[in-house]
């Protein structure tokens, strides 16, 4: 993670976000009083997101055994009964 000062971070506040936004890669900005991360927001969301799944009681071990289980095991849509159209 890159990590910049304070006064660098404000010198070029919009390049800072501008590129947080397009590399998806956080920046620390270290201060006398503390350092904060700068983040975009897709990647806050993401985050959030992540953090509310993980917190639903069986939910992480019900994504592990989505992720390992064959795409050939897995139900079809027309089965499920959605409708993508």
């Amino acid at each position: 993670m890159k990590t910049i000062t304070v006064t660098n971070a404000r010198n070029d506040l919009y390049n800072l976000i501008d590129h947080t936004i397009t590399s998806s890669e956080p920046v620390q900005i270290s201060g006398k009083r503390g350092n904060a991360i700068l983040l975009s927001e897709e990647d806050w969301n993401a985050i959030q997101e992540t953090l509310y799944l993980f917190s639903i009681p069986g939910m992480k071990e019900s994504i592990i055994e989505g992720i390992n289980t064959p795409i050939e095991e897995c139900e079809d849509m027309e089965s499920l009964g959605w409708d993508i159209n």
